[in-house]
């Protein structure tokens, strides 16, 4: 186990790559949802099954034929790491906060650069998750693909003729997929038009979830859109219908930063300004804050309006001001006050530091 590898940066690889449409889609992510035959599914496993699920899965890794996306890759059991630690692999959307908080002999198979993402006894035996930069769907989709394809030769699913592959919950049985593209909205946030583009992207058969999935809180405008129907559609018809959407969601922002830069440009720039202004100067801020403000000026670095710093720059920041990943830096506890004030502290030399070496 070395989780220390992967808390040595706050971007994993998919993050700090500029894929297409990076100026709003942050991420693409397609999971499997998978379960072995003759199991019982986690929440009803005993101690001895979920550890025997563990180590299947530790035997079909040890193949020699392995995908090369998981050579080097590395098992994490969560008995083995700190609550904060855990918190930290949330943050970073390595594992839910499931596997995180409830989970029986969880662990998390992670590949070197922390594409593949393979969680073990969450809701389900195995969800294996890709994750791309920008708008990728497809190429998200492919590798899980193949991974599932692989993962398929050497383990027995649980596979009904009728229903497809059997999950925990009914509601992802069938294909057992889950794809999700996390997009950064504040110009439609800013001129009110979500509270109209969320239901009719729900009576598509599509949800918008908060940044770490469901139950969680839209924070800095990001959001996760993904599809809600698993059982009775094809898996290409999935991708393309999510995708289809999510065009027209950037068609609608572009169109939103367009009319706001023409109409209230001043206006726009003294939000931002004003934004950027607070992140460099305060001594105090909220976790709630700190990411509004850092959805203000990542709005201008897309834009032009601020060209001495980078979209990676922001990236970086909201990860780094979550809870987690702020205490383990700080290697120590701290209670919401001293949080506010660290990350204030971070937040101010992190920007002095970036300006310096742009």
């Amino acid at each position: 186990m070395s989780y220390q590898r992967f808390n040595q940066h706050a971007l994993s690889e998919w993050m700090r790559g500029k894929g297409p449409r990076s100026d709003i889609v942050i991420s693409s992510r397609v999971r499997i949802a998978r379960n072995l035959s003759g199991l019982p599914f986690p929440m009803l496993a005993t101690s001895s099954q979920s550890a025997g699920i563990v180590r299947k899965v530790e035997e079909a890794l040890r193949h020699q034929n392995r995908p090369q996306v998981m050579e080097g890759a590395e098992l994490i059991r969560m008995d083995d790491l700190e609550d904060l630690e855990k918190r930290v692999l949330v943050e970073k959307h390595l594992i839910s906060p499931q596997l995180a908080e409830e989970s029986r002999h969880g662990a998390v198979v992670l590949s070197r650069n922390e594409a593949v993402s393979i969680m073990i006894n969450e809701e389900d035996h195995i969800r294996i998750q890709c994750l791309f930069p920008g708008f990728q769907p497809q190429e998200a989709w492919k590798m899980a693909d193949n991974l599932d394809d692989w993962f398929e030769r050497h383990l027995t699913y649980a596979f009904s003729e009728t229903k497809g592959y059997l999950t925990s919950c009914p509601t992802n049985a069938g294909t057992g997929i889950r794809a999700s593209v996390m997009v950064h909205l504040p110009a439609l946030a800013m001129t009110q038009q979500l509270n109209r583009l969320f239901p009719a992207i729900t009576q598509v058969g599509l949800a918008v979830r908060g940044i770490y999935g469901e139950g969680s809180e839209a924070l800095g405008n990001l959001y996760q859109v993904s599809n809600q129907v698993t059982l009775g559609q094809q898996e290409e018809e999935i991708i393309q219908k999510l995708a289809g959407v999510v065009r027209q969601m950037i068609q609608h922002e572009h169109g939103a930063r367009n009319r706001i830069q023409e109409s209230s440009l001043t206006k726009l720039e003294d939000r931002i300004y004003r934004s950027y202004g607070i992140l460099s100067n305060a001594r105090v801020i909220s976790s709630k804050e700190a990411m509004q403000r850092l959805s203000d000026v990542r709005l201008g670095v897309d834009m032009g309006l601020i060209p001495d710093l980078s979209a990676q720059v922001m990236n970086e920041l909201m990860i780094l001001t979550q809870p987690g990943f702020l205490q383990t830096r700080s290697k120590q506890r701290l209670d919401i006050e001293e949080r506010d004030i660290r990350r204030a502290g971070m937040i101010r030399e992190y920007l002095s530091m970036k300006r310096e070496s742009e």
